[in-house]
């Protein structure tokens, strides 16, 4: 490995770190701090860290692999991302600011859901909880793979030494700093995303030739990569946008919106955000189409790199922005793009472990365990929990089965499906009760794991249409259903809806 690349990296792995410090002695004092921040996020901290943490390894590796497989006819995926991001800020984002807080400031997602629906049998609560174990123990192996490959395609390193070189330093961050560390660590990482996504592609492309050059190569290669609409069918346009619908249920992301400051933030956040993720985006799917024009001029050149195949192609689709990284730049330069890939990585995997955390602690062991736990003891069981799940993740990352955008879909529609319908309708739906809030978590995640694991035909049924879509119009559907088939909410329910629209609206003025 260059030396400038050992240097960049050991500067973002040192600053990650020093992060994690500053945020223990900062902000842990108590379970809110470590989990919520005290609910004192700046929109600026509170639209990156929501970003960082929502475009995982993906946006980096992923994505540009996508791209640069199938060309345009992906850029339905993107824009479903875009459009679910912008309502997710309007439409969800303020309300659960105020909900949260006026249901007895409720600082985890389960801790919502029972608060507001007065849910004194704790189901809710429990299942939420499982949820959030089951999906975002997977959704963490994603990252963790994410790590090794990064590791054992840039540097040649066992890919298991790289998996566990990657949880070290996450998890320690994590632990030791709690929500302001990772929040924080967000902020800086997603800076660092941004300033990647557009120098490589810009650079791709001005040694390339420009435009002209680039789609001349790409149209040599395969003249359908610049057509969107090329092989698209109805059930893979929409299984593609789909993902957007993903968005009202990720507790990862939505998790920031619970710790803003003020509700009057949103609008700066939103902006920022939405310029950030759309800037990214269209930084990865250049990457992955200036890639495929560099691999198609270059590629014979370059074999015998430890990236590409005898005949000049490349051995993993989802190196892409790593070769480009690693080619087109100056090793110091090329060390601070692929801290890009990490922190991409990084932060999704800190933001998830800590959630976990928070459900392990908050909705188990104190729920259903220690009920008089002090705050003293439930982070440190916090922190205990952290390491334990990162544990479990590292096992089941250890040989990966799938690709990094595989495993993301996957673990995305089970929460989308589980948690969207509930977030949405929970914020503007006084009738809906425990019963239905109950079915629909249970509908939207039996259908997700359903569609993926049980084959029909001789296939599964996520290979003609993305299990989002299902999972959440079952989870929807069983929401209004049992809803309107069981007892009205209690009244003192109903009156804290209504005190929360009364609130929104006062925010409003």
């Amino acid at each position: 490995m260059e030396t400038g690349t050992l240097i960049s990296l050991a500067l973002y792995f040192i600053a990650m770190l020093a992060i994690g410090v500053y945020g223990y002695f900062k902000s842990t004092s108590d379970l809110s701090d470590y989990m919520l921040g005290g609910r004192r996020l700046g929109p600026g901290v509170t639209a990156l860290s929501a970003g960082a943490s929502d475009m995982s390894g993906w946006m980096l590796m992923g994505l540009p692999g996508a791209f640069y497989v199938a060309g345009f006819s992906e850029i339905w995926l993107a824009i479903g991302l875009v459009i679910g991001a912008y309502i997710n800020y309007r439409v969800v984002a303020p309300r659960l600011r105020v909900y949260t807080y006026m249901a007895k400031d409720s600082i985890t997602i389960p801790d919502f859901f029972e608060n507001r629906f007065a849910d004194s049998s704790r189901v809710l609560r429990l299942v939420s909880a499982i949820v959030i174990i089951i999906f975002f123990t997977l959704y963490t192996s994603s990252g963790l793979v994410a790590g090794g490959t990064l590791f054992e395609n840039a540097f040649g390193m066992d890919y298991h030494w790289g998996l566990l070189l990657t949880a070290s330093v996450v998890v320690a961050y994590t632990l030791i700093g709690g929500f302001l560390a990772v929040s924080m660590t967000d902020f800086v990482q997603g800076c660092i995303m941004f300033v990647a996504l557009v120098m490589v592609p810009v650079a791709a492309f001005m040694v390339l030739g420009g435009v002209g050059e680039v789609t001349t190569q790409v149209s040599a290669l395969n003249p359908a990569m610049l057509n969107p609409f090329y092989g698209a069918t109805f059930l893979g346009v929409i299984s593609l946008m789909a993902w957007g619908l993903g968005y009202f249920g990720q507790p990862h992301i939505i998790v920031r919106f619970m710790a803003i400051r003020s509700v009057r933030d949103f609008k700066v956040a939103r902006r920022i955000g939405m310029t950030w993720m759309i800037v990214a985006i269209i930084g990865a799917m250049l990457t992955g189409i200036a890639g495929a024009a560099y691999v198609q001029m270059e590629g014979a050149s370059l074999v015998g790199n430890v990236y590409m195949n005898n005949d000049g192609s490349l051995a993993n689709s989802e190196t892409i922005f790593i070769v480009l990284s690693q080619i087109l730049f100056h090793p110091l330069v090329g060390g601070f793009l692929l801290a890009a890939i990490l922190a991409a990585i990084m932060s999704t995997i800190s933001s998830q472990l800590l959630v976990t955390s928070s459900a392990l602690t908050q909705d188990f062991y104190k729920s259903f365990l220690q009920k008089d736990a002090s705050d003293k003891v439930q982070v440190a069981v916090g922190r205990l929990s952290v390491l334990l799940v990162a544990i479990v993740a590292i096992s089941l990352s250890w040989v990966p089965r799938d690709t990094i955008l595989g495993l993301v879909g996957n673990a995305w529609a089970g929460f989308g499906s589980a948690f969207g319908p509930l977030i949405i309708l929970s914020l503007y739906w006084k009738k809906m009760n425990r019963w239905g809030a109950l079915a629909g978590m249970l509908a939207g995640s039996i259908t997700v794991l359903f569609w993926i694991y049980v084959p029909i035909a001789g296939a599964p049924l996520t290979t003609h249409l993305y299990e989002m879509v299902p999972g959440v119009l079952l989870a929807t559907l069983a929401i209004v259903v049992v809803s309107r088939l069981t007892q009205d909410p209690h009244s003192d329910v109903q009156g804290q809806f209504d005190d929360m629209q009364t609130e929104m609206v006062r925010n409003a003025e």
